[in-house]
């Protein structure tokens, strides 16, 4: 009984503390709505193609209303090798890749979000150039998808704020 009343405090403060789903409402709901209206524009290179095809897929079809904002992406992919040997030859590598991106009013072709995300990836350097070389490849892919997540989740964010109050 004890344990009881003492849960129940909790969990008023926890209802009163303004916590709400990003996601809430559904199609119909702030985010869904922005998402909704969002071009990605062409990036140039394979990154850029990677991150632009990750960016169009999690819009799926909320990208799919005339566009009212555009996405501009410029990326900085790096690899710096670290971690000598013996004879010094490199052991590691970190894969970097760091993604500028600015939210474009397309009405008027002002800026409503700049932001940067970006994502490093480790990568062991071995004997065979071409399993270094797909490691390379695999850890710019899988970069690729994280720095997509931040710009979607910070458009998410991005819409919940400046939705107008129901």
């Amino acid at each position: 009984m004890m344990r009881r009343l003492l849960v129940l405090p909790l969990i008023l403060m926890l209802a009163a503390c303004g916590l709400h789903p990003l996601y809430g409402g559904g199609t119909s709901g702030p985010v869904a709505g922005l998402l909704r209206t969002v071009q990605v524009a062409p990036i140039p290179g394979q990154d850029g193609w990677l991150v632009r095809t990750k960016l169009v897929d999690r819009l799926g079809e909320t990208g799919s209303a005339p566009a009212r904002y555009r996405l501009d992406v410029t990326l900085d992919d790096n690899i710096t090798s670290y971690g000598l040997s013996s004879t010094q030859a490199a052991t590691q590598e970190r894969r970097s890749l760091r993604a500028r991106y600015q939210l474009v009013d397309v009405t008027n072709g002002m800026v409503v979000l700049d932001e940067t995300a970006g994502s490093d990836a480790s990568i062991d350097v071995v004997s065979s150039q071409y399993a270094t070389v797909a490691a390379e490849q695999t850890a710019l892919e899988n970069l690729a998808g994280i720095v997509a997540d931040q710009i979607m989740a910070r458009l998410a964010v991005y819409a919940t704020r400046t939705a107008p109050a129901r």
